[in-house]
């Protein structure tokens, strides 16, 4: 990539990727916010962890936490058997939450309970479970407006926005587009 900013967002994923801080991706759709959540946790040393990815605007507020959390044998109708939840599976690793802007209040405050205490229940279990995992998240919304209109909790922004990466949209970066169009043309 030719972009100074693109060169810029890298060098700093580089520089973040050994801390254990939360990081908020920002940018618009298809801007490669992913793709910065892949390399940060590549360059990490819980690169040989799993990256777990959970799109969060993509599920029902109904699936979401148990996606998440896991849930217990008879936790809710069609529940017929234990199932392990997103962070465990991260366990030592990384997960990308996409579309954080799009959870629950409900789930909010269950992911601000794991970011300060690293501690979860699985849905309809009582038993406290931890796990080690480092939180990349992603939107296309601006999270601090939805905060000021108490869309989003403030105290959940702010843990999950220690480390602040905004990707510019391609056309503020019209330099990139050869080589994508290369990229894609191979």
């Amino acid at each position: 990539f030719k972009s100074p900013k693109i060169a810029e967002l890298i060098n700093l994923a580089g520089r973040i990727a050994a801390s254990k801080a939360s990081v908020l991706i920002q940018g618009e759709s298809g801007t490669g916010k992913e793709l910065f959540a892949r390399l940060i946790h590549s360059l990490s040393p819980r690169s040989s962890r799993p990256l777990i990815t959970v799109n969060c605007g993509a599920l029902p507020e109904s699936i979401i936490e148990s996606e998440l959390f896991g849930h217990e044998r008879g936790a809710f109708t069609g529940a017929h058997q234990r199932r392990i939840g997103r962070f465990e599976q991260a366990d030592g690793g990384s997960l990308f939450l996409d579309e954080i802007g799009e959870l629950s209040p409900l789930v909010q405050v269950k992911l601000l309970r794991f970011l300060q205490e690293g501690e979860y229940q699985r849905v309809g279990g009582n038993q406290s479970l931890r796990a080690d995992v480092r939180i990349i998240s992603a939107t296309h919304r601006d999270v601090e407006d939805e905060v000021k209109k108490g869309d989003f909790r403030d105290d959940l922004f702010f843990r999950l926005n220690v480390i602040t990466m905004k990707i510019p949209p391609l056309r503020e970066r019209r330099e990139d587009i050869p080589a994508l169009v290369d990229h894609f043309l191979r």
